[in-house]
């Protein structure tokens, strides 16, 4: 499998992550069944660097949470505890310091790491980033064979697909042809 053979949306680093056990067909294939495909996919996020890719193990079981909090957003439910608790094991690793700075002519405080955060942690702060933002939504692709997370980013926030051209496709046919409405 090389780099890409992923299905990397661009939306966020944990909604790619999650989806390595979705996919456009059902059932869909688990994008990493050993460490090699791990360190494959930090490659091709531009997360990894040497001896920084995660045991399989720890990072199956975080995806499975995010995949509960991916859901559960989804859904409009609370984010579950133990998606809440496996993101802060992952933020309460690194290193670093609160530094002010200057955003948009206002001063905050913020965190800044020390080194670049490992594979795990950098997809937690994805996660956490996105539960921080109250405009953001996260949907579940509306493809009839599609699985996929993404982030709903669109003006209206009516987007319902992954991927227009690919999961899209066969709805707006229809509807030019007059099939559905």
């Amino acid at each position: 499998m090389s780099e890409v053979d992923f299905t990397l949306l661009g939306d966020a680093i944990w909604l790619d992550f999650v989806n390595t056990a979705r996919g456009r067909t059902a059932p869909p294939p688990d994008l990493l069944p050993n460490a090699a495909a791990v360190r494959r996919w930090t490659l091709a996020q531009r997360l990894h660097s040497d001896g920084d890719a995660p045991e399989l193990e720890q990072a199956l079981r975080l995806r499975e949470r995010l995949t509960a909090l991916a859901e559960a957003l989804h859904l409009g439910l609370q984010p579950p505890a133990g998606s809440i608790a496996a993101i802060n094991e992952q933020l309460a690793l690194g290193p670093g310091c609160h530094q002010l700075t200057r955003v948009g002519g206002e001063w905050q405080l913020r965190f800044s790491p020390v080194t670049r955060p490992p594979v795990l942690q950098a997809i937690a702060r994805s996660a956490a980033a996105s539960l921080a933002d109250p405009l953001l939504l996260v949907r579940c692709c509306a493809g009839e064979q599609c699985s996929l997370f993404f982030v709903d980013d669109s003006p209206n926030q009516s987007r319902r697909w992954c991927n227009k051209e690919l999961c899209g496709r066969d709805v707006r046919i229809e509807r030019r042809r007059g099939l559905l409405r």
